[in-house]
């Protein structure tokens, strides 16, 4: 049978998953009277709560006599390291392009990647039917694309489809009806290459890992080379040549036919599947006949730029939630995720309640704290910092990004003038159409800390921001903070509405009646700059005289409910966030009133002695 290993990249919210989804029913892997739900591939409950996808997955589809083994990738920046993983698995992929926003900053990403390691394309412009489309300009600027990234003459010459993916209809040319998927699944067997038939002992090359509770680790890769049958014996190489190899055999060896893991007795080059045998496998590494233990050159992945510290949670409330609290428990944790994330980096600090936890992005370090909680793990978060660098003539550098922003015209004042205090710098301003204007900035990875609340606020909620790692640049200089203070509990207790009634005049509440509080814990916003020291639990207090003034209804605001994500934009360096199952608390890292004092006024004067 002939096969084509492809995968799909695009820039986040393109349509790559709803594309999967039309063309595995099309392709009949599904029964006519099967029950599927929508978005198929986004199996992980995040990823379905939140509409993206975060790990790359592989299914197969047979269209006529061809196995198309395909691969969904992630499209936000931040999971960069899974796409660098599966585009060394496949020979093409399917770059599906916006018809209205077209080349998008992960586009750009995403595509450099596939041209660098000389994949052959096929570009899908899809949504074709959104109002305000206009494939033709997106064609054009797709091209304009792959000239900047200097692309070959076979990539210049790739084939464009035309699609809309929620209808699941395609075409090569736009004078003709819409049918259905047949053009793309012909367009991707005529033009992207077959796995080249390598004879030879077996090797291949682990692009990721599975676990199973009976077979233990799974080695996922494409078979570069040989035959692999169950039983044979095999070598795990290390990543240093000097370390000794890893002897095992084959216990197992999985297929993939739809979204269905099969079990097969062998497997030929080109084919991508599941080993099972080899207990120290993990991502990078080559497995391989062991009489001709050759290795294959490693993964390679773009270093994190952003770094947190996990502490223990030792807050009044640790461990009330929480199954795993532990220094031991957190560690073990934190460390066994490196075996799948490739991207994130972990190392222990001086203090061995403590960790930094280092990402592609806040997005990538709030993915793994949603999934700790809800494992049953209670720690607490430090503010995000960037990770500098030293340049060759010893400045300090610091990441910069890559800034993508659609905004109404009638808030563009608001959003340039917000950019400018961040150090941001324009690169070009476009007008796509239907009164939206598109800016390209290129800005200090500091200045996003905390400005995706602040962009929804300043255009009301209709503006759009993506954001991707550019380079290493200068360092900026000091940057703005949060311009308002907070308010911080000064007791134990429940919160009460009476005492809340008072202070929501005066700043935007984070708690609502009846919330446990403990002394230092963040408990709203003020109104103005500076924290404020308040009692949440103080009652009314109770007389025997009644009149219509005292026996008035508390009107309570809904507060503000926070998320990893905006916690982790909003938080200072003297604050944490304490994650925990139930709840995300901020909190000072100072609970008592009078030691934030002491160290307030130790730091003025030496402020006082430098200005000295």
């Amino acid at each position: 049978m002939q096969i084509r290993n492809i995968a799909i990249i695009a820039h986040v919210d393109h349509g790559k998953t709803t594309l999967v989804d039309k063309m595995l029913r099309q392709s009949g892997a599904f029964r006519d009277n099967q029950v599927v739900q929508e978005r198929v591939m986004d199996s992980n409950p995040l990823e379905r709560e939140r509409g993206i996808t975060i790990l790359a997955k592989n299914t197969s589809i047979h269209w006529k006599d061809v196995k198309i083994n395909v691969v969904d990738t992630p499209g936000h920046a931040d999971f960069g390291g899974e796409v660098e993983r599966i585009l060394r698995m496949v020979d093409g992929v399917l770059l599906v392009v916006d018809a209205f926003d077209g080349p998008m900053p992960q586009t750009r990403f995403v595509l450099r990647k596939a041209l660098e390691l000389g994949r052959t394309p096929v570009i899908v412009i899809n949504k074709i039917d959104r109002p305000g489309a206009d494939p033709l300009r997106v064609h054009d600027e797709v091209l304009s694309l792959f000239i900047e990234l200097e692309a070959d003459e076979a990539q210049l010459d790739a084939p464009v489809v035309y699609a809309s993916a929620r209808d699941g209809v395609s075409t090569l040319d736009l004078d003709t009806p819409l049918t259905d998927l047949s053009p793309l699944f012909d367009t991707i067997v005529a033009h992207v290459p077959p796995p080249s038939d390598a004879a030879g002992p077996f090797q291949m090359l682990v692009s990721t890992i599975d676990y199973s509770p009976y077979l233990g680790r799974l080695a996922i890769g494409r078979i570069e080379r040989g035959t692999i049958k169950v039983g044979d014996a095999v070598a795990l190489l290390p990543l240093e040549p000097t370390r000794p190899m890893e002897r095992g055999r084959v216990t197992k060896l999985f297929g993939i036919e739809g979204l269905e893991r099969i079990e097969i007795e062998s497997a030929s080059a080109g084919e991508i599947v599941q080993l099972a045998g080899l207990e120290g496998v993990e991502i990078g590494l080559t497995v391989t006949d062991i009489e001709h233990p050759e290795r294959l050159a490693g993964i390679s992945v773009e270093e994190p730029t952003i770094s947190v510290d996990f502490v223990v949670n030792n807050s009044p409330f640790a461990g009330k939630d929480g199954k795993f609290v532990t220094s031991r428990q957190l560690r073990e944790r934190l460390y066994k995720e490196l075996e799948r994330n490739v991207a994130l980096r972990v190392e222990d600090t001086e203090s061995t309640d403590s960790w930094a936890v280092s990402g592609r992005g806040e997005l990538h370090l709030s993915i793994l704290m949603e999934t700790m909680r809800r494992e049953g793990y209670e720690f607490q978060v430090s503010r995000p910092r960037v990770i500098t660098k030293e340049g060759l003539n010893g400045e300090r550098l610091e990441p910069y990004e890559e800034l993508s922003i659609d905004v109404p015209e009638d808030f563009l004042g608001a959003v340039m003038e917000k950019l400018g205090q961040r150090r941001a710098e324009m690169i070009e301003m476009k007008n796509p159409g239907q009164g939206l204007v598109r800016l390209l900035y290129r800005i200090p990875a500091r200045g996003l800390f905390g400005y995706r609340s602040e962009f929804l606020t300043d255009t009301r909620g209709t503006g759009i921001m993506h954001h991707r790692y550019l380079e290493y640049g200068p360092w900026a200089g000091p940057l703005a903070g949060r311009s308002r203070g907070v308010l911080v509990s000064m007791e134990n207790g429940t919160v009460v509405a009476f005492a809340l009634m008072s202070l929501q005049e005066r700043a935007t509440l984070f708690v609502s009646p009846g919330d446990a509080v403990y002394e230092g814990m963040v408990v709203g916003e003020n109104s103005r700059p500076g924290d404020m020291d308040v009692n949440p639990s103080k009652e009314k207090k109770l007389t025997n005289i009644r009149t219509k003034s005292t026996d008035e209804n508390v009107n309570l605001e809904p507060p503000r409910v926070l998320t990893l994500e905006s916690a982790l934009e909003y938080i200072e360096d003297d604050e944490l966030i304490e994650v925990t199952p139930q709840s995300i608390r901020l909190r000072k890292r100072l609970l008592s009133a009078s030691d934030r004092k002491k160290i307030s006024r130790e730091a003025k004067r030496e402020r006082e002695r430098a200005a000295l």
